[in-house]
C-alpha cells in the first residue's frame, strides 16, 4: 500500500505524520522544550548500586537518574562468558562511582528516569553497529532465508572474517546490493570513532552524542519501498533533508517534496483533526460500535461494544462482526497513540471459538506492520486479550496533555450535593470548636445553586442548631469541589 511521510516544522516544534491508504497511521512529535533522549549517548558516574534489584542508578547529568540493570551491562574485556539463563551479579559489573558510558533505550516517562544499556547501538540507513560487539544479525522481518543468507555473505565480506564490532542488518536493506552497505558500514565507523574520542575527553556527567533531529530520523527509520512522498514545508529543512538522502540514500532524494504552503500541511490532509481524535476517550467504529480507551499507569484497558450495531442475522454474529472491525482499529489506535506496556483489551463475549480465533488472528495481521514489536497472548479465561507492546517514549496523551487540575487525573469530580454535604459537616465541626457570631460560605455556582434551593432546608435547620447567621457566596474562580466555611 502507498505511504505518504508528512513533516511539519515551526520554530519550537517539529511534526510528522505517516499516511498509509490516505489513513494516518503514526504521529511524531518533538518539541525543543522537551527534546526525546532516546538512542543519546552519555558519559554518567554509577551513583548507587542496588543488589535488591539487579540494577544501578546512574548519574548522566539530567534531572532524574538513569537506571540500568544487570542484563543492560556490556561484561568488561576478559570475564568469563556468561552462564545461559544464569544473570551476572551487578556487584561484579559495576561498582558506585565506575564512570560508564551509556545509552538511553527508553525516555524518562512519568516520575521514571529514563532506562539505559551499555550496548551501544548506533543505526544508519541499513545497518545497525554494535560497537565492541561481534555479534552479526538479520531483521526478523526479512523472511527469506536466501535473501538473509545473502546480507549476512555481503556484510561479513566488508567487515572481514574477525571484525572489530557486530551488525544488524535493517529491513530497509532487503534487495539492496554491496554497495550501499559498503557505504554504511564507512559512515558507522567513522561515527564511532568521532563518539568514542569524545568520550574520553568529555567530563562525567555528559552528553556525548545526541541522535539526528526527528526530521532526519523519519527518513532514516521510516522510509520504506513502499513510500511515494515525503512532503515537508520548510524550504530550508528540504534542502537538509534532499542533502541528507543524496548521501544516505540517493533513491529517496527525488521523492522528497516542498509544499507550497497555500494551507497548512496538517490541515490539507486532515491530520489535525485525527490527533484531535486520537486524544479522545471513545473510538467510533463504522458499524456503530466504538471503542473506550483508558490509560493509567500500570496498563492501558480497551473495551469493545456494539453501541448503535444491531447487526442482520443474529446476536453472535452481530458481536463477532463487531469484534473483527474493532481489532483492525485497536492495532491502529495503539500505533496513532502510540501506548505502550501492559495492554488488556476486552473484546465482547463470543460463544464460539472458530469466532474468537478468528478475531484474534486479525488482531496479530492488523499488527504486523507496528515496529514497536507487540506480542499478543491467547485470550484469557476471563475472555480477555492480553498484550504488551514497547515503550520507548511518551504517549500523545502523555506529550500533549497533562493531569485536569480540577480532577487532578481520576477524571470524575465530586457532584454538587455531595459538596453540599462536606459543608454541612464542616459547618457542625466548626460550632463544635469556636465562637463566631456569623458564618460565610464561598463555593462553586452550582454548589450555592443546590444550597439556596433543594438544600436550603439543612442550610435553617444549621442555622437553628447554631443560633447563628449562615450567608452564601459564590466564588467563580472555585472548582466543584472547592469551598470554605470562613467565621466571621
Amino acid at each position: 500500500m502507498s505511504e505518504e511521510i508528512l513533516i511539519n516544522l515551526t520554530s519550537r516544534e517539529v511534526r510528522a505524520a505517516v499516511v498509509e491508504g490516505g489513513v494516518l497511521r503514526e504521529v511524531l512529535i518533538e518539541r525543543t522544550s522537551r527534546r526525546g533522549l532516546t538512542g543519546n549517548i552519555y558519559k554518567g558516574r554509577v551513583a548507587r548500586v542496588l543488589p535488591g534489584m539487579q540494577a544501578a542508578f546512574v548519574e548522566i547529568g539530567l534531572a532524574r537518574t538513569g537506571f540500568l540493570h544487570a542484563s543492560d551491562v556490556l561484561p568488561p574485556p576478559g570475564a568469563p562468558p556468561a552462564v545461559p539463563g544464569l544473570e551476572p551479579e551487578i556487584r561484579d559489573l559495576l561498582r558506585e562511582g565506575d564512570t560508564v558510558l551509556v545509552q538511553v533505550v527508553k525516555d524518562q516517562l512519568g516520575t521514571k528516569g529514563a532506562r539505559l544499556t551499555t550496548f551501544i547501538t548506533m543505526p544508519s540507513r541499513y545497518l545497525v553497529l554494535l560497537p565492541r560487539e561481534a555479534t552479526l544479525g538479520v531483521s526478523g522481518r526479512i523472511e527469506s532465508e536466501d535473501e538473509r543468507a545473502r546480507l549476512k555473505q555481503l556484510v561479513t565480506g566488508l567487515t572481514g572474517d574477525s571484525p572489530r564490532h557486530g551488525y544488524i542488518v535493517r529491513t530497509a536493506a532487503e534487495g539492496v546490493d554491496e554497495a550501499p552497505l559498503r557505504a554504511d558500514v564507512e559512515f558507522l565507523h567513522r561515527l564511532w570513532e568521532v563518539v568514542w574520542r569524545q568520550a574520553q575527553n568529555a567530563p562525567v556527567p555528559s552528553l556525548v552524542h545526541q541522535d539526528l533531529p526527528l526530521a532526519i530520523r523519519v527518513l532514516r527509520d521510516l522510509v520504506n519501498p513502499g513510500t511515494v512522498k515525503v512532503r515537508i514545508d520548510d524550504a530550508r529543512a528540504c534542502d537538509e533533508l534532499r542533502e541528507f538522502a543524496a548521501s544516505v540514500m540517493p533513491e529517496l532524494a527525488g521523492r522528497i517534496e516542498l509544499d507550497p504552503g497555500r494551507r497548512p500541511i496538517f490541515d490539507l490532509y486532515g491530520i489535525e483533526d485525527e490527533i484531535q481524535k486520537a486524544l479522545a476517550r471513545k473510538v467510533d467504529l463504522k458499524s456503530g460500535g466504538y471503542l473506550v480507551i483508558d490509560q493509567t499507569e500500570a496498563l492501558t484497558s480497551i473495551d469493545v461494544n456494539t453501541g448503535g450495531y444491531v447487526g442482520h442475522r443474529n446476536l453472535e454474529d452481530t458481536i463477532f462482526r463487531t469484534n473483527l472491525e474493532a481489532a483492525v482499529a485497536i492495532a491502529r489506535q495503539l500505533r496513532l497513540r502510540n501506548l505502550g506496556g501492559i495492554i488488556i483489551i476486552d473484546f465482547i463475549d463470543m460463544v464460539e471459538d472458530g469466532h474468537r480465533k478468528q478475531v484474534l488472528e486479525a488482531l496479530n495481521t492488523a499488527l504486523a506492520g507496528d515496529t514497536a514489536r507487540p506480542q499478543v497472548a491467547e485470550v484469557s479465561p476471563l475472555g480477555l486479550v492480553q498484550m504488551t507492546r514497547k515503550r520507548t517514549r511518551e504517549s500523545l496523551e502523555h506529550l500533549l496533555c497533562e493531569p485536569c487540575p480540577t480532577c487532578e487525573g481520576r477524571g470524575h469530580i465530586k457532584s454538587p450535593e455531595t459538596v453540599c454535604y462536606e459543608i454541612f459537616r464542616e459547618i457542625l465541626r466548626q460550632h463544635a470548636q469556636f465562637s463566631f457570631k456569623e458564618l460565610v460560605i464561598l463555593a462553586h455556582q452550582e454548589v450555592i445553586e443546590l444550597l439556596l434551593d433543594e438544600e436550603s432546608s439543612g442550610i435553617a435547620e444549621l442555622e437553628a442548631l447554631t443560633g447563628k447567621s449562615i450567608r452564601l457566596q459564590t466564588e467563580s474562580l472555585y472548582a466543584q469541589d472547592q469551598f470554605d466555611v470562613v467565621l466571621v
